[in-house]
């Protein structure tokens, strides 16, 4: 008897992370901004945030994701979970006493390869949507802004970026509820401006010319 070869396909049937980390990420980024933009100090709230939130929740995301074989989205909610949790890090360790506060000019650098980073992702948004887009490249600002603001050492700077950074959370914040209603309601409730790829328009084919008796005709 022959063995019988039997061809099994996987479909996945599991949700889209893509809320949950665009989500998490708004969020944490709203919050931190408001300490940057001078309406609170900077608390356990925000810490907590961006370990379980910002952080975990972003990571979850992106492994998730990864099943799914989005290059683009793990890198993106990988690198910003854990993002958030070497800022905390940052910040608690040296109250810890575990090792000397980060001096304004590294900090300045830290800041600055995230903008480098993010601005390169940012060209990965152009084959994706006008949401991302705009997500990207707000975030990419408020990082070189929070840099110059530690390399110079200005508040108004600081401040500046706190209510840039508010933009920018609440623009991730529309990009993740938007997936959400959006597959709730099977239309889009909120748009995100999907990008249209550019329509290649064939050149006409140009009659052969006329050769020999038939031209003389």
């Amino acid at each position: 008897m022959e063995d019988q070869v039997k061809n099994f396909s996987i479909v996945d049937n599991s949700a889209n992370p893509a809320p949950l980390g665009l989500l998490a990420f708004g969020m944490t980024t709203v919050l931190l901004n408001f300490h940057n933009a001078g309406w609170y100090e900077l608390n356990s709230m925000i810490l907590a945030m961006g370990i379980f939130y910002g952080g975990i929740a972003q990571i979850i995301a992106g492994i998730m994701e990864w099943t799914k074989k989005n290059t683009f989205a793990t890198t993106a909610f990988c690198s910003y979970g854990l993002f958030w949790l070497t800022l905390v890090a940052l910040i608690v360790m040296p109250k810890l006493g575990w090792i000397e506060a980060t001096s304004l000019g590294s900090m300045a650098a830290y800041l600055a390869m995230w903008g480098l980073f993010t601005g390169m992702m940012f060209f990965g948004t152009l084959k994706l949507n006008r949401a991302l887009q705009v997500v990207f490249a707000t975030l990419t600002i408020l990082f070189f802004l929070l840099a110059i603001a530690d390399a110079t050492g200005s508040a108004l700077l600081k401040t500046i970026a706190g209510y840039e950074g508010i933009f920018c959370g609440a623009s991730a914040i529309y990009a993740g509820m938007a997936q959400v209603l959006n597959e709730l309601y099977g239309r889009d409730v909120w748009p995100l401006g999907a990008v249209t790829p550019p329509q290649l328009t064939e050149t006409p084919a140009l009659e052969p010319l006329a050769t020999g008796p038939a031209k003389a005709a």
